[in-house]
Protein backbone atom coordinates (compact mmCIF):
# COMPACT_ATOMS: atom_id res chain seq x y z
CA UNK A 1 0.00 0.00 0.00
CA UNK A 2 2.71 2.56 0.95
CA UNK A 3 4.26 2.07 -2.79
CA UNK A 4 0.83 3.17 -4.30
CA UNK A 5 1.16 6.81 -2.28
CA UNK A 6 2.54 9.54 -4.23
CA UNK A 7 2.97 12.75 -3.13
CA UNK A 8 0.60 15.53 -4.44
CA UNK A 9 0.82 19.59 -4.25
CA UNK A 10 -2.02 20.67 -2.12
CA UNK A 11 -1.56 24.53 -2.14
CA UNK A 12 -1.42 27.10 -1.56
CA UNK A 13 -0.88 28.68 -4.72
CA UNK A 14 1.69 31.18 -5.74
CA UNK A 15 4.56 31.38 -2.76
CA UNK A 16 6.75 29.79 -0.61
CA UNK A 17 5.66 28.27 1.72
CA UNK A 18 7.57 29.02 5.46
CA UNK A 19 5.65 27.74 8.26
CA UNK A 20 2.56 25.11 8.70
CA UNK A 21 0.49 24.75 12.05
CA UNK A 22 -2.26 22.19 12.39
CA UNK A 23 -4.71 21.55 15.29
CA UNK A 24 -4.21 18.78 17.47
CA UNK A 25 -7.50 16.86 17.36
CA UNK A 26 -9.04 17.72 13.82
CA UNK A 27 -6.39 16.73 11.29
CA UNK A 28 -8.17 18.87 8.46
CA UNK A 29 -7.09 22.22 9.84
CA UNK A 30 -4.23 23.49 8.88
CA UNK A 31 -2.87 27.09 8.93
CA UNK A 32 0.22 27.46 6.49
CA UNK A 33 2.65 31.15 6.68
CA UNK A 34 4.14 32.19 3.01
CA UNK A 35 6.89 34.27 2.46
CA UNK A 36 4.93 36.90 1.31
CA UNK A 37 2.07 36.08 1.24
CA UNK A 38 0.57 36.24 4.13
CA UNK A 39 -1.43 33.52 5.82
CA UNK A 40 -3.61 30.59 4.43
CA UNK A 41 -6.19 28.44 6.37
CA UNK A 42 -7.77 24.67 5.25
CA UNK A 43 -10.35 23.29 6.69
CA UNK A 44 -10.65 20.12 4.76
CA UNK A 45 -7.21 18.59 4.27
CA UNK A 46 -5.74 21.06 2.10
CA UNK A 47 -8.32 20.74 -0.73
CA UNK A 48 -9.30 24.34 -0.16
CA UNK A 49 -7.41 27.53 0.92
CA UNK A 50 -8.75 30.99 1.85
CA UNK A 51 -6.26 33.88 2.67
CA UNK A 52 -6.96 34.99 6.22
CA UNK A 53 -4.14 37.45 6.85
CA UNK A 54 -4.53 40.16 3.86
CA UNK A 55 -5.75 43.17 5.36
CA UNK A 56 -2.81 43.49 7.56
CA UNK A 57 -0.25 45.53 7.26
CA UNK A 58 2.98 42.94 6.54
CA UNK A 59 2.37 39.80 4.07
CA UNK A 60 5.30 38.15 5.36
CA UNK A 61 5.43 35.33 7.53
CA UNK A 62 8.09 33.19 9.08
CA UNK A 63 6.70 31.12 12.21
CA UNK A 64 3.13 30.00 13.40
CA UNK A 65 1.59 28.42 16.60
CA UNK A 66 -1.88 26.91 17.35
CA UNK A 67 -2.47 26.56 21.11
CA UNK A 68 -2.57 22.96 22.30
CA UNK A 69 -5.02 24.02 25.29
CA UNK A 70 -7.38 26.60 23.23
CA UNK A 71 -7.36 26.15 19.60
CA UNK A 72 -8.85 29.02 18.79
CA UNK A 73 -5.67 31.21 19.85
CA UNK A 74 -3.16 31.20 16.98
CA UNK A 75 0.14 32.85 17.03
CA UNK A 76 2.20 34.53 13.94
CA UNK A 77 5.41 35.81 13.56
CA UNK A 78 6.27 37.80 10.63
CA UNK A 79 9.03 38.14 8.48
CA UNK A 80 10.78 35.13 6.44
CA UNK A 81 13.85 33.73 8.60
CA UNK A 82 14.77 31.45 5.10
CA UNK A 83 17.40 33.58 4.31
CA UNK A 84 18.64 33.89 0.80
CA UNK A 85 18.82 37.10 -1.44
CA UNK A 86 15.24 38.39 -1.54
CA UNK A 87 13.22 37.96 1.87
CA UNK A 88 11.20 40.40 3.30
CA UNK A 89 11.52 41.12 7.27
CA UNK A 90 8.20 41.56 9.28
CA UNK A 91 7.07 43.90 12.08
CA UNK A 92 6.71 41.43 15.27
CA UNK A 93 3.73 39.50 16.35
CA UNK A 94 0.48 38.75 15.53
CA UNK A 95 -2.53 36.61 17.33
CA UNK A 96 -6.02 35.60 16.48
CA UNK A 97 -8.65 34.28 19.37
CA UNK A 98 -11.13 33.33 16.77
CA UNK A 99 -8.78 30.76 14.72
CA UNK A 100 -7.76 32.96 12.14
CA UNK A 101 -10.78 35.34 11.62
CA UNK A 102 -9.39 38.49 13.08
CA UNK A 103 -5.74 39.56 13.85
CA UNK A 104 -4.04 41.90 16.71
CA UNK A 105 -0.71 42.65 16.31
CA UNK A 106 1.30 42.14 19.59
CA UNK A 107 4.32 43.71 19.53
CA UNK A 108 7.95 42.92 18.93
CA UNK A 109 7.90 45.26 15.66
CA UNK A 110 11.89 45.74 15.76
CA UNK A 111 12.55 41.94 15.80
CA UNK A 112 12.62 41.67 11.71
CA UNK A 113 12.21 37.91 11.59
CA UNK A 114 10.20 35.12 13.62
CA UNK A 115 11.97 32.25 13.07
CA UNK A 116 10.02 29.70 15.69
CA UNK A 117 7.47 29.79 18.26
CA UNK A 118 6.27 27.30 21.25
CA UNK A 119 2.99 27.74 23.13
CA UNK A 120 2.41 26.09 26.56
CA UNK A 121 0.05 23.22 26.18
CA UNK A 122 -1.53 23.86 29.39
CA UNK A 123 -1.45 27.84 29.22
CA UNK A 124 -2.51 29.47 26.00
CA UNK A 125 -1.21 32.86 27.61
CA UNK A 126 2.84 31.60 28.01
CA UNK A 127 4.54 31.72 24.80
CA UNK A 128 8.60 31.63 23.75
CA UNK A 129 9.55 33.14 20.09
CA UNK A 130 13.30 32.82 18.75
CA UNK A 131 13.90 36.44 16.84
CA UNK A 132 16.67 36.78 14.18
CA UNK A 133 16.14 39.97 14.04
CA UNK A 134 16.61 41.82 10.59
CA UNK A 135 20.51 40.69 10.16
CA UNK A 136 21.63 43.50 8.08
CA UNK A 137 23.92 45.23 10.86
CA UNK A 138 24.01 44.71 14.22
CA UNK A 139 20.68 45.71 16.77
CA UNK A 140 19.71 44.76 20.20
CA UNK A 141 16.37 43.08 19.32
CA UNK A 142 17.06 40.01 18.54
CA UNK A 143 17.34 36.50 20.90
CA UNK A 144 14.30 34.65 22.34
CA UNK A 145 11.52 36.59 23.93
CA UNK A 146 8.41 35.26 26.61
CA UNK A 147 5.46 36.25 26.78
CA UNK A 148 3.20 34.96 30.33
CA UNK A 149 0.12 37.35 29.58
CA UNK A 150 -0.68 36.29 25.84
CA UNK A 151 1.30 38.76 24.29
CA UNK A 152 0.59 41.76 26.09
CA UNK A 153 3.88 42.37 27.27
CA UNK A 154 7.09 40.20 26.41
CA UNK A 155 10.33 40.16 27.99
CA UNK A 156 13.84 39.04 25.87
CA UNK A 157 14.94 36.23 28.28
CA UNK A 158 17.66 35.29 26.13
CA UNK A 159 20.22 37.71 24.28
CA UNK A 160 23.57 36.74 23.14
CA UNK A 161 25.00 40.28 21.30
CA UNK A 162 23.66 42.45 18.57
CA UNK A 163 25.16 39.92 15.58
CA UNK A 164 23.26 37.15 17.42
CA UNK A 165 19.52 36.07 17.14
CA UNK A 166 17.28 33.41 17.78
CA UNK A 167 16.79 30.70 14.67
CA UNK A 168 14.91 28.20 16.92
CA UNK A 169 13.26 26.75 20.16
CA UNK A 170 11.55 23.70 21.20
CA UNK A 171 9.52 23.07 24.21
CA UNK A 172 9.86 19.40 26.36
CA UNK A 173 6.56 17.84 25.52
CA UNK A 174 5.50 16.56 28.80
CA UNK A 175 7.70 19.38 30.78
CA UNK A 176 6.64 22.85 29.50
CA UNK A 177 9.15 24.37 31.84
CA UNK A 178 12.32 22.77 29.84
CA UNK A 179 13.23 24.55 26.84
CA UNK A 180 16.17 24.40 24.29
CA UNK A 181 17.12 27.49 22.08
CA UNK A 182 19.80 28.28 19.07
CA UNK A 183 21.18 31.13 18.52
CA UNK A 184 22.92 32.19 15.50
CA UNK A 185 25.46 35.28 14.27
CA UNK A 186 24.20 36.13 10.72
CA UNK A 187 25.02 39.61 8.89
CA UNK A 188 23.69 39.94 5.94
CA UNK A 189 25.79 42.25 3.11
CA UNK A 190 24.39 43.02 -0.40
CA UNK A 191 27.12 41.12 -1.84
CA UNK A 192 26.44 38.20 0.18
CA UNK A 193 26.19 36.83 4.23
CA UNK A 194 28.21 35.92 7.11
CA UNK A 195 26.86 32.65 8.58
CA UNK A 196 28.09 31.40 11.97
CA UNK A 197 30.47 33.21 14.56
CA UNK A 198 31.30 33.15 18.59
CA UNK A 199 27.90 33.78 19.13
CA UNK A 200 26.26 31.08 17.80
CA UNK A 201 25.35 27.97 19.99
CA UNK A 202 22.88 25.81 21.73
CA UNK A 203 21.13 27.02 25.14
CA UNK A 204 19.12 24.88 27.81
CA UNK A 205 16.37 26.32 30.54
CA UNK A 206 15.08 24.71 32.73
CA UNK A 207 12.39 27.09 34.15
CA UNK A 208 9.93 28.16 31.51
CA UNK A 209 13.04 30.11 29.89
CA UNK A 210 13.76 32.27 32.87
CA UNK A 211 17.87 31.37 32.99
CA UNK A 212 19.46 30.01 30.44
CA UNK A 213 22.66 27.69 29.94
CA UNK A 214 24.86 27.35 27.12
CA UNK A 215 25.85 23.79 25.88
CA UNK A 216 29.24 23.26 25.57
CA UNK A 217 31.64 20.13 25.22
CA UNK A 218 30.40 16.63 25.61
CA UNK A 219 30.35 15.77 21.97
CA UNK A 220 29.56 19.32 20.51
CA UNK A 221 31.43 21.56 18.05
CA UNK A 222 33.98 23.07 20.31
CA UNK A 223 34.74 25.56 17.42
CA UNK A 224 32.18 28.07 15.67
CA UNK A 225 29.61 27.10 14.30
CA UNK A 226 26.52 28.55 11.94
CA UNK A 227 22.72 27.85 11.92
CA UNK A 228 20.97 25.53 14.18
CA UNK A 229 18.22 23.24 13.77
CA UNK A 230 16.11 21.82 16.99
CA UNK A 231 13.97 18.75 17.08
CA UNK A 232 12.95 16.20 20.26
CA UNK A 233 11.25 13.05 20.72
CA UNK A 234 7.71 12.93 21.55
CA UNK A 235 7.57 9.29 22.39
CA UNK A 236 11.17 9.71 24.18
CA UNK A 237 11.75 13.23 25.01
CA UNK A 238 15.35 12.27 26.58
CA UNK A 239 16.16 11.93 22.84
CA UNK A 240 16.74 15.47 21.00
CA UNK A 241 18.41 16.33 17.90
CA UNK A 242 20.83 19.11 16.89
CA UNK A 243 21.05 19.82 13.00
CA UNK A 244 24.07 22.23 12.55
CA UNK A 245 25.84 24.26 9.98
CA UNK A 246 29.54 23.06 10.55
CA UNK A 247 33.02 24.14 8.71
CA UNK A 248 34.31 21.95 5.76
CA UNK A 249 36.29 20.13 7.70
CA UNK A 250 40.22 22.00 7.39
CA UNK A 251 41.71 21.84 10.01
CA UNK A 252 41.52 25.34 12.37
CA UNK A 253 44.63 26.14 13.83
CA UNK A 254 46.39 22.67 13.50
CA UNK A 255 43.05 21.04 15.11
CA UNK A 256 40.42 19.21 13.21
CA UNK A 257 37.24 21.48 12.41
CA UNK A 258 34.00 19.72 13.99
CA UNK A 259 32.74 19.02 10.73
CA UNK A 260 29.08 17.11 10.45
CA UNK A 261 25.43 17.31 10.06
CA UNK A 262 23.56 15.87 12.85
CA UNK A 263 24.09 15.41 16.14
CA UNK A 264 21.96 13.37 18.48
CA UNK A 265 21.58 13.37 22.39
CA UNK A 266 19.90 10.31 24.29
CA UNK A 267 19.86 11.96 28.05
CA UNK A 268 18.08 15.32 27.18
CA UNK A 269 20.94 17.34 25.95
CA UNK A 270 23.79 16.61 28.39
CA UNK A 271 25.95 13.77 26.16
CA UNK A 272 26.06 14.44 22.29
CA UNK A 273 27.19 12.55 19.46
CA UNK A 274 27.25 13.02 15.88
CA UNK A 275 25.32 10.53 13.61
CA UNK A 276 24.88 12.03 10.44
CA UNK A 277 28.37 13.50 8.09
CA UNK A 278 25.43 13.83 5.05
CA UNK A 279 25.33 17.48 3.70
CA UNK A 280 21.84 16.66 2.07
CA UNK A 281 20.10 17.01 5.19
CA UNK A 282 20.91 21.08 5.72
CA UNK A 283 21.66 21.50 1.93
CA UNK A 284 21.75 25.36 1.86
CA UNK A 285 22.42 25.60 5.13
CA UNK A 286 21.35 29.37 5.86
CA UNK A 287 18.51 28.87 3.52
CA UNK A 288 17.42 25.24 4.83
CA UNK A 289 18.36 23.24 8.48
CA UNK A 290 14.84 22.29 9.82
CA UNK A 291 14.06 18.57 10.82
CA UNK A 292 11.38 17.16 12.80
CA UNK A 293 10.76 14.01 14.56
CA UNK A 294 7.71 11.27 14.10
CA UNK A 295 5.67 11.93 17.54
CA UNK A 296 5.61 7.73 17.92
CA UNK A 297 9.02 7.21 16.67
CA UNK A 298 12.25 8.91 17.75
CA UNK A 299 14.16 7.17 15.01
CA UNK A 300 11.59 8.60 12.33
CA UNK A 301 13.48 11.74 11.55
CA UNK A 302 12.53 14.74 8.47
CA UNK A 303 14.72 17.07 6.93
CA UNK A 304 13.37 19.79 4.25
CA UNK A 305 15.82 21.15 1.83
CA UNK A 306 15.48 20.97 -2.29
CA UNK A 307 14.01 17.68 -1.21
CA UNK A 308 12.53 16.25 1.32
CA UNK A 309 14.70 13.59 3.30
CA UNK A 310 13.25 10.76 5.69
CA UNK A 311 15.60 8.66 7.78
CA UNK A 312 13.38 5.63 9.45
CA UNK A 313 15.73 3.47 11.40
CA UNK A 314 18.49 5.16 9.61
CA UNK A 315 17.61 4.27 6.08
CA UNK A 316 17.21 6.93 3.75
CA UNK A 317 13.95 7.70 1.73
CA UNK A 318 14.60 10.80 -0.73
CA UNK A 319 11.38 12.27 -2.01
CA UNK A 320 12.29 15.37 -4.89
CA UNK A 321 10.53 18.25 -6.23
CA UNK A 322 10.31 19.69 -2.70
CA UNK A 323 11.03 23.82 -2.59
Amino acid sequence: MAAQLHWRYIGPVGNRTTSIAGVIGDPNIYYAGAASGGIWKTIDGGIHWSPIFDDQQVASIGALAVAPSNTNIVYAGSGESWIRSHVSIGDGMYKSTDAGRTWTHIGLEATGRIARIVVDPTNPDIALVAAQGHSYGPQQERGVYRTTDGGRTWSRVLFVDENTGAIDVIMHPTDPRTLFAATWSLVLHTWGRTSGGPGGGIWVSHDGGTTWTRLKGNGLPVHDIGKVGLAISHSNPNRVYALIETGDGVPINGQPSDNGELWRSEDGGTNWHVVSFDRNLGCRQPYYTRMAVAPDNPDETYFLCATIQQIDGWRRHEHRGWS
